[in-house]
C-alpha cells in the first residue's frame, strides 16, 4: 500500500502511462486520490483504485512533509519534483 507522497504509475483509464504522486489515502484497500500538477491539479486531484497504479518504490519527502504539516503545495513544485525524478518529461 502506498503512502502519500510516493510516485505511481497509472496502468488504465485515460491517463495511462502517467506518473502522478500519491496525495491522499482514501480507505485502507481500494482508492487513493492522485496529482501530477499538470494533467490533475492539486486542487482537484483523481481517485483511482489502487489495481490501476503501479507503484514505485519512490517516495518524494518534501511533499509527504508538506502535506502531512498541511501545508500549501503548489502545482508546479509537484511537476517539478516529478520532473527532477526523470517522471513526465
Amino acid at each position: 500500500v502506498p503512502t502519500i507522497g510516493t510516485v505511481v504509475l497509472s496502468s488504465a483509464g485515460r491517463d495511462q502511462g502517467r506518473y502522478f504522486v500519491v496525495v491522499e489515502l482514501v480507505d485502507d484497500e481500494d482508492y487513493v486520490l492522485i496529482a501530477d500538477g499538470a494533467l490533475r491539479k492539486i486542487d482537484r486531484p483523481k481517485k483511482k483504485k489502487l489495481k490501476h497504479l503501479i507503484i514505485k518504490d519512490v517516495i518524494i519527502p518534501v511533499v509527504r512533509e508538506r502535506i502531512e504539516a498541511k501545508e500549501r503545495l503548489y502545482d508546479y513544485e509537484l511537476r517539478s519534483h516529478l520532473e527532477a525524478l526523470g517522471y513526465n518529461r
